[in-house]
Protein backbone atom coordinates (compact mmCIF):
# COMPACT_ATOMS: atom_id res chain seq x y z
CA UNK A 1 0.00 0.00 0.00
CA UNK A 2 1.33 3.17 -1.28
CA UNK A 3 1.31 6.38 1.16
CA UNK A 4 -0.03 9.50 0.64
CA UNK A 5 1.49 12.91 1.71
CA UNK A 6 -1.10 15.59 0.41
CA UNK A 7 -2.08 16.03 3.82
CA UNK A 8 1.43 16.43 5.40
CA UNK A 9 2.38 19.06 2.23
CA UNK A 10 -0.82 20.84 2.96
CA UNK A 11 0.10 20.77 7.22
CA UNK A 12 3.79 22.19 5.84
CA UNK A 13 2.45 24.92 3.44
CA UNK A 14 0.00 26.09 5.70
CA UNK A 15 2.60 26.24 8.70
CA UNK A 16 4.81 28.19 6.31
CA UNK A 17 2.51 30.85 6.05
CA UNK A 18 1.33 30.84 9.38
CA UNK A 19 4.43 31.18 10.90
CA UNK A 20 5.67 34.21 8.30
CA UNK A 21 1.91 35.67 9.55
CA UNK A 22 3.41 35.83 13.61
CA UNK A 23 2.53 39.08 15.33
CA UNK A 24 -0.18 40.37 12.82
CA UNK A 25 -3.11 41.69 14.12
CA UNK A 26 -6.08 39.54 14.96
CA UNK A 27 -7.21 36.45 12.85
CA UNK A 28 -4.45 36.84 10.34
CA UNK A 29 -1.71 35.16 12.45
CA UNK A 30 -4.26 32.39 13.25
CA UNK A 31 -6.44 31.71 10.03
CA UNK A 32 -5.07 30.33 6.35
CA UNK A 33 -6.70 32.21 3.90
CA UNK A 34 -5.97 35.40 5.89
CA UNK A 35 -2.37 35.15 6.54
CA UNK A 36 -1.38 33.94 3.20
CA UNK A 37 -3.13 37.13 1.38
CA UNK A 38 -1.63 39.31 4.13
CA UNK A 39 1.92 37.92 3.55
CA UNK A 40 2.06 38.17 0.00
CA UNK A 41 0.58 41.93 0.28
CA UNK A 42 3.66 42.47 3.19
CA UNK A 43 5.79 40.98 0.95
CA UNK A 44 4.57 43.45 -2.08
CA UNK A 45 4.73 46.22 0.06
CA UNK A 46 8.29 45.57 0.96
CA UNK A 47 9.62 45.16 -2.50
CA UNK A 48 7.77 48.67 -3.23
CA UNK A 49 9.37 50.07 -0.09
CA UNK A 50 13.01 49.17 -1.50
CA UNK A 51 12.05 51.09 -4.21
CA UNK A 52 10.46 54.42 -2.93
CA UNK A 53 13.56 54.45 -0.37
CA UNK A 54 15.73 54.47 -2.85
CA UNK A 55 13.72 57.88 -4.40
CA UNK A 56 13.09 59.30 -0.86
CA UNK A 57 17.11 59.34 -0.13
CA UNK A 58 18.18 60.99 -3.95
CA UNK A 59 15.15 63.15 -3.38
CA UNK A 60 16.93 64.55 0.04
CA UNK A 61 20.39 64.57 -1.38
CA UNK A 62 19.02 66.87 -3.20
CA UNK A 63 17.43 69.21 -1.92
CA UNK A 64 20.70 69.14 0.73
CA UNK A 65 22.91 70.03 -2.10
CA UNK A 66 20.36 72.51 -2.86
CA UNK A 67 20.76 74.17 0.08
CA UNK A 68 24.38 74.60 0.54
CA UNK A 69 24.54 75.20 -3.29
CA UNK A 70 22.63 78.55 -2.24
CA UNK A 71 24.29 79.75 -0.02
CA UNK A 72 26.95 80.34 -2.07
CA UNK A 73 25.42 82.02 -4.97
CA UNK A 74 24.63 79.05 -7.21
CA UNK A 75 21.67 77.19 -7.44
CA UNK A 76 21.31 73.42 -7.94
CA UNK A 77 21.18 72.96 -11.62
CA UNK A 78 23.53 75.36 -11.99
CA UNK A 79 26.12 73.43 -9.17
CA UNK A 80 25.17 70.18 -11.29
CA UNK A 81 26.01 71.59 -14.49
CA UNK A 82 28.95 73.37 -14.20
CA UNK A 83 30.70 70.23 -12.62
CA UNK A 84 29.23 68.39 -15.56
CA UNK A 85 31.38 70.74 -17.71
CA UNK A 86 34.54 70.23 -15.32
CA UNK A 87 34.30 66.08 -15.99
CA UNK A 88 33.75 65.99 -12.39
CA UNK A 89 32.09 62.60 -11.12
CA UNK A 90 31.00 63.22 -8.11
CA UNK A 91 27.55 61.46 -7.09
CA UNK A 92 24.80 63.40 -5.39
CA UNK A 93 25.28 60.96 -2.17
CA UNK A 94 29.03 62.14 -1.86
CA UNK A 95 28.37 65.65 -2.78
CA UNK A 96 25.23 65.91 0.23
CA UNK A 97 27.58 64.12 2.61
CA UNK A 98 29.91 66.86 2.07
CA UNK A 99 27.15 69.64 2.07
CA UNK A 100 26.85 68.59 5.75
CA UNK A 101 29.71 67.54 7.27
CA UNK A 102 32.78 68.95 5.48
CA UNK A 103 31.84 72.30 3.70
CA UNK A 104 35.26 73.67 2.79
CA UNK A 105 35.21 70.94 0.12
CA UNK A 106 31.79 71.45 -0.56
CA UNK A 107 33.23 75.11 -1.42
CA UNK A 108 35.94 73.87 -3.88
CA UNK A 109 33.52 71.73 -5.68
CA UNK A 110 30.86 74.96 -6.30
CA UNK A 111 34.53 77.19 -6.96
CA UNK A 112 35.03 74.50 -9.74
CA UNK A 113 31.18 74.82 -10.84
CA UNK A 114 31.48 78.61 -11.22
CA UNK A 115 34.72 78.43 -12.99
CA UNK A 116 33.36 75.99 -15.54
CA UNK A 117 29.96 78.22 -16.03
CA UNK A 118 31.52 81.49 -16.70
CA UNK A 119 33.85 79.74 -19.36
CA UNK A 120 31.20 78.92 -21.00
CA UNK A 121 29.29 82.51 -20.62
CA UNK A 122 32.40 83.47 -22.14
CA UNK A 123 32.85 81.71 -25.00
CA UNK A 124 29.08 81.91 -25.81
CA UNK A 125 29.65 85.62 -26.48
Amino acid sequence: MRIKRSLHAKKKRREKFLKAAKGYRGAISRRYKLAKQHYYRARWYAFVGRKIKKRDYRSLWITRINIAARQHGLKYNQLIHGLKLANVQVNRKMLAELAVNDPNAFVEYVKIAKEQLEKQIVGAH
